[in-house]
């Protein structure tokens, strides 16, 4: 199982953390936390200068070097799990003044020098070495024809392979019989790692022959398998049983169903006209009043100015702030609402 985010130092004097990289889901964190103006200390790639005094130098060999950067972008790459810092060199053996970019990715050590860490980044490290001590979750969703094999990280479910089964005609038509339970099987077996809970869910029946089928084949990865029965397979399924929020154990610490339940917490508030308001005006307004219980923030709305004064105003009044995960259904639902919203402790007239 992969360990959680570590920090090595801190240095409360200098304003200084210092962490190392873990997991992937590491990167989300630190892209959250991460600001323009930040001092980022990592070892880097650099071209070595040239040492001669010819008027046209051979481009120097790169070389490993300790470079502290003032950043002023952080890219955060979905797909290729690195993030990249880009910003000034302020501090190394060469090249002060220039730009480079920092890549962050798994294994990497950086230290983050602020003026002045705001609380909900502080509670954002918390969260990090906290959340991926916390187990993922391997779904298989299926039915006699596909099946979809997904992981649930904490910045949303990725699928990882759609199996198709041989009465389809598709892919492995040409296998023998019962290869499409096997094929499933060998996928699932791509993400797992002990201790990592196996659900296995769809309509029909298809799932109790998986179950038994991977019981004998490989009885420790299935042998604390949960089942659940979902009205579709695939993707739909997980998202359904996720909805339903009564998944295993793990599913309800883990940070996505967290999101996903107060989104969907709130879609029943406002569809009953109860204590809820949406969309950027109406929030503020309601902030403003001191009505917040719950604001609910989409996180690519987080780095707008007024947003951030929003956000502490709630926790001034004693509200609770989440930020919510694009990445999810959950995330997807709240963007369509203007990507924020409010529980609110008593109605507010318009």
């Amino acid at each position: 199982m992969t360990t959680a985010m570590k920090v090595l130092h801190q240095d409360r004097y200098k304003g200084e953390i210092k962490m190392q990289v873990e997991v992937a889901d590491d990167l989300w964190h630190l892209y959250n936390i991460l600001t323009p103006g930040d001092l980022v200390y990592a070892s880097t790639y650099r071209r070595e200068e040239a040492k001669s005094d010819k008027i046209r130098a051979e481009r120097g060999e790169k070389k490993r070097m300790t470079l502290g950067i003032r950043l002023e972008k952080v890219e955060f790459g979905e797909f290729d799990n690195r993030l990249r810092l880009l910003g000034v060199i302020e501090e190394g053996p060469q090249d002060v003044g220039a730009y480079h970019t920092l890549i962050m990715e798994e294994g990497e050590v950086l230290s983050i020098i602020k003026q002045q860490w705001k609380p909900s980044q502080l509670d954002r490290v918390k969260r990090a070495v906290e959340d991926s001590k916390k187990p993922c979750v391997v779904f298989i969703a299926l039915d006699d024809d596909e099946a979809t094999v997904a992981v649930l990280r904490q910045f949303g479910i990725k699928r990882l392979a759609d199996i198709f089964s041989g009465g389809h005609g598709k892919m492995y038509a040409t296998k023998e019989e019962g290869d499409y339970y096997g094929e499933i099987i060998a996928k699932a077996k791509q993400a797992y790692s002990p201790g990592v809970p196996i659900i296995v869910l769809g309509p029909g029946f298809a799932k109790e022959t998986l179950m038994a089928k991977g019981k004998e084949k490989d009885p420790e990865m299935f042998s604390k398998a949960f089942l659940y029965h979902t009205g579709q397979s695939g993707m739909n399924g997980i998202q359904e049983l996720m909805k339903r929020g009564m998944g295993a154990e793990v599913l309800k610490d883990s940070r996505v169903a967290e999101e996903t339940e107060l989104v969907e917490k709130l879609l029943e508030q406002v569809g009953t006209d109860g204590f809820a308001t949406y969309g950027p005006k109406e929030v503020r307004e309601a902030a403003k009043a001191g009505a917040v219980e719950q604001l609910l923030i989409l996180d690519t709305l987080v780095r707008e100015k007024d947003v951030e004064a929003l956000m502490r105003s709630v926790e001034d009044a004693r509200g609770r702030v989440t930020v919510v995960s694009e990445l999810h259904e959950g995330g997807k639902k709240l963007e369509s609402l203007g990507g924020m919203a409010a529980l609110l402790r008593y109605k507010i007239s318009n």
